[in-house]
């Protein structure tokens, strides 16, 4: 009976496709209204074929490739390092309270610092080069800490005591305990970091603009006035986080089928 119900909510909680598409192609419709009232042929907002104009332009281009893989290189580079600290950290502080409470003002001191503050300080210790690198870190650690730690908080302390009684191996209960339990924590920190990575990391390279970036190109088309660049820009640093951020839930589904030894439902 539970699960019927969980099925339902699950059923009546999502929309069907059509119902998506037809949302988007509303406002894409708005979009183009407003961009037609305003006029002054899209200076001030670019029309949405006048953004995909500008971005069929870029497509065959290597210079536009070059700038995605330079970004989304540095970009995940400090998403990864984020994941790994946000894991041993959590797992330290769920179990040491004196790491949790050491720990505590600098994670709430990252979240509540704007990126731009940041930023300019990061500036002074690392190049421009790396400056994503530095950014994308420090702002999705404090993500990845939460979560690990809301996960951990949350597995069944039933299953711990048996472990306990039975003296299972600490490898088994990682794999068959702890996994299982951070794992949905885990996989919406991820999610929501990714997409946080992402704007964090382009906004560092608009302020310190390494050569061959995706935020040097977004700041070059502003500054030139050139509209339907800066929307193409912004489209496809929003695609990217998406892309990345669906990447990022089925790496973690695969990872929990293979460590956890679960069977993929069919």
């Amino acid at each position: 009976m539970l699960s019927t119900m969980a099925s339902d909510s699950g059923r009546s909680g999502s929309l069907p496709r059509w119902h998506t598409a037809a949302a988007v192609v509303f406002w894409v419709a708005v979009w183009q209204l407003v961009a037609m009232a305003l006029g002054h042929g899209g200076l001030f907002l670019s029309t949405p074929l006048q953004t995909l104009q500008a971005l069929a332009v870029q497509l065959p281009t290597p210079e536009f490739w070059h700038r995605i893989a330079f970004s989304a290189l540095r970009i995940l580079t400090g998403f990864l390092l984020a994941l790994a600290g946000g894991l041993v950290l959590g797992a330290a502080g769920a179990r040491w309270r004196l790491v949790r409470v050491l720990l505590g003002p600098p994670m709430q001191l990252i979240r509540a610092m704007p990126v731009a503050s940041f930023v300019i300080l990061a500036l002074l210790w690392v190049s421009s080069a790396n400056l994503s690198v530095v950014v994308s870190f420090t702002h999705v650690l404090p993500v990845i800490y939460a979560g690990v730690m809301g996960g951990i908080a949350d597995t069944d302390p039933q299953l711990l005591e048996m472990a306990r009684v039975y003296r299972l191996p600490l490898s088994k209960r990682l794999r068959y305990i702890w996994l299982p339990g951070i794992f949905p924590s885990l996989c919406e920190s991820c999610i929501a970091a990714m997409g946080m990575c992402w704007k964090s990391g382009v906004s560092a390279e608009v302020i310190g603009l390494p050569d061959h970036s995706v935020g040097d190109a977004l700041y070059r088309a502003k500054i030139t006035l050139s509209t339907p660049d800066v929307f193409a820009w912004t489209l496809v640093i929003v695609l990217l986080s998406a892309l990345l951020s669906a990447v990022a839930a089925r790496g973690l589904r695969w990872l929990k089928v293979r460590l956890c030894g679960e069977v993929k439902a069919a």
